[in-house]
């Protein structure tokens, strides 16, 4: 997205937060492919067979931005980031529900090493998340790295200017943390060795 871009989107948001619906409706086309993006990697992530789709992961995230009461948002980066931890949420809630239903079904044990880079269909989205929000009683700011570089596919600069510190401290808390959320799911499945 060119600079120019960056800060109309930032303004927009902005202006949002402070009431304009004029500025929402100017937003909405200029997020819409970010957004996709977003989507359609969370959905890479998900089995073949799964009903949502990627439009629709983004309709039900849309609405429940807009239906947040006063966003204060900081920039695009700070949007995104938001966007990206509400279409998880929605994804889980999906997950739950349907294993729910099941009445526990064996779900796969997920492992974050280096090929959770790498998305790969059929993971247990809820075994990371209840990974993710062990991390983040431990340490928020490290759960919020994982979720900002992995689901929201933010870049280094990006999660630094979110979480308002360096690149070199996003880079160390993304190492260590993706160490200990392989720890935390070997633990909760040990019989598996992915």
């Amino acid at each position: 997205m060119p600079l120019s871009a960056v800060h109309q989107v930032t303004n927009l948001l902005q202006a949002w937060g402070h009431g304009d619906e004029d500025a929402l409706a100017q937003l909405t086309p200029l997020v819409h492919g970010e957004l996709r993006k977003i989507a359609q990697k969370y959905m890479a992530q998900e089995r073949p067979d799964h009903t949502l789709q990627p439009t629709a992961l983004i309709n039900e995230a849309y609405v429940r931005l807009v239906h947040m009461r006063q966003p204060t948002w900081q920039n695009r980066a700070h949007f995104f980031a938001l966007s990206a931890q509400i279409m998880r949420r929605i994804l889980v809630d999906f997950a739950r529900a349907r294993r729910y239903q099941k009445r526990g079904g064996g779900a796969e044990a997920v492992t974050l090493d280096e090929a959770l880079l790498t998305p790969q269909p059929g993971r247990d989205l809820v075994a990371l998340d209840d990974a993710l929000s062990a991390l983040a009683t431990v340490d928020a700011r490290k759960s919020r790295v994982v979720e900002m570089r992995f689901f929201g596919g933010l870049s280094v600069e990006e999660t630094a200017e979110v979480l308002h510190v360096s690149p070199k401290t996003v880079m160390r808390e993304w190492q260590t943390a993706k160490v200990w959320l392989l720890k935390e799911l070997t633990s909760r499945n040990p019989t598996r060795h992915d």
